[in-house]
């Protein structure tokens, strides 16, 4: 009975580490598609989902986040962060699923600390700028932290 439980365990890590790879991946690739978009391009992107009422009510809250989002991106420092931000986490991911997927033990904790602190960084940006996807990254990072440890704790015991 054990065996299977660490089995499904060992499943479940490997699947949560792959999807953790491939946003690490989106992620380069989003920050590299953001560093050379015009903004007027993601102005007229925007502009044609509110008016199609592809979110709804055009004056609904998920187009006020959008047009809120837009306006931000197109005349604030939004585009700076937004591209060193997914540059930075998704490097960083890939990485460390790297080192998770060949089981370097002393990865796991440093992964740990890493999403942690992103965990931390997208709650406070979140708070900051009224994010509504920055909390659900965060729960997401939650959820893989859980399963690094639990993973970290499973290794200990087997060495």
């Amino acid at each position: 009975m054990s065996e299977q439980k660490t089995t499904a365990t060992e499943r479940f890590f490997r699947i949560a580490i792959a999807l953790k790879g491939l946003d690490g991946a989106l992620q380069v690739a989003g920050a590299l598609i953001l560093a050379f978009v015009p903004a007027s391009t993601v102005s007229g992107f925007s502009h044609a989902v509110i008016t199609r009422d592809l979110l709804g009510d055009p004056s609904g809250t998920l187009a006020r986040h959008l047009e809120s989002a837009t306006e931000n991106f197109l005349h604030g420092d939004t585009k700076t962060f937004a591209v060193a931000y997914l540059l930075a986490h998704g490097l960083i991911k890939l990485g460390l699923v790297w080192a998770l997927a060949r089981k370097i033990v002393r990865a796991y904790p440093v992964a740990a600390v890493i999403l942690a602190a992103f965990v931390v960084y997208e709650i406070v940006r979140a708070v900051h700028t009224h994010s509504i996807a920055l909390p659900f990254f965060a729960a997401l990072d939650v959820v893989i932290i859980v399963l690094v440890l639990r993973e970290y704790r499973q290794l200990k015991r087997a060495a």
